[in-house]
């Protein structure tokens, strides 16, 4: 029975699991951070890496630093987002933010390699967060700015801004404290991050688009239907800009593992074939993942 009153008529199991799941994001996060990141001088992006800053100035404790600086953010987002992504976001940076200071208070320190420090604390800060945006919350910062910004300019890349700003709050670390060496350390830890965020929130086996050009397409069809790898085919009709002969493009969506298999086929069939391979993330439907279950 959905509970009224509840953000986006989720049951009262739901939004436990969820506040739950954000509680475990969040605390694999801060040991991420805590005992591998910081005591390495791996500065993080956002408002967490602004908080660095200050703490390195100041002694101020990164937790709380981070907590006053995402108020004024968090009014944008209750604002322009609504009471569900505040929430959500809410806990997600505070709940963090807590316990980054509070694992700081017990002084242990994991590594103080910069190399292990990057990697080994990029994985598992990228697991944490991976997990808390899996359930539709964040940490807030550069997260809430990006969107906001999103808002009015969509045709922004989301990765292109993370990138921007990621990178010029590290600069800003390095010339500001002259800790340049860390600044390259914590580049390698960003590009580890966002690589384990993908992983979390998209799989390791992400499946492909093929696109198929050839003389042979109705062959390749019946081979891609029928054949080894029975998945569906949809045709696209196209032109060559040459020659102006007209040409059926087979376009089908299959798991990664099936592309040597494709390759294969396609090589077998006609081996002057274009064969066309991109990355496909989020793919819903038969043989897929069901677009009804997706939060």
């Amino acid at each position: 029975m959905i509970k009224p009153g509840l953000p986006n008529n989720q049951t009262a199991p739901q939004l436990v699991k969820k506040y739950l799941t954000i509680l475990l994001g969040s605390l694999i996060y801060a040991v991420g951070f805590q005992f591998f990141m910081y005591p390495n001088h791996i500065v993080a992006g956002g408002c967490v890496g602004i908080s660095m800053i200050i703490n390195r100035l100041t002694g101020l404790p990164v937790g709380v630093t981070n907590m006053v600086l995402n108020i004024p953010l968090f009014l944008i987002a209750w604002k322009h987002f609504g009471l569900s992504f505040l929430i959500g976001s809410l806990a997600g940076t505070y709940i963090s933010s807590f316990l980054v200071d509070a694992l700081a208070a017990t002084g242990v320190v994991a590594t103080l390699d910069p190399m292990l420090g990057a990697i080994i604390g990029g994985v598992i800060k990228g697991a944490g967060l991976g997990i808390i945006y899996s359930v539709g919350a964040t940490t807030g910062g550069a997260d809430i700015v990006i969107k906001f910004v999103r808002q009015r300019f969509s045709q922004i890349n989301f990765g292109t801004m993370m990138l921007l700003l990621d990178g010029a709050i590290v600069v800003a670390y390095a010339l500001i404290l002259d800790q340049y060496a860390s600044a390259m350390y914590s580049l390698i830890g960003m590009y580890v991050v966002t690589k384990v965020i993908d992983l979390i929130l998209y799989g390791i086996d992400n499946s492909c688009i093929c696109y198929i050009i050839s003389d042979n397409s109705e062959q390749l069809i019946h081979e891609i239907i029928d054949g080894r790898v029975h998945r569906g085919v949809t045709i696209l009709e196209g032109e060559g800009a040459y020659s102006r002969a007209k040409k059926h493009i087979i376009m089908c969506v299959v798991k990664r593992t099936q592309i040597p298999d494709m390759r294969r086929m396609v090589r077998a069939i006609d081996e002057h074939a274009f064969f066309i391979v991109s990355d496909a993330k989020n793919v819903f439907g038969n043989g897929f993942e069901n677009i009804a279950e997706v939060r």
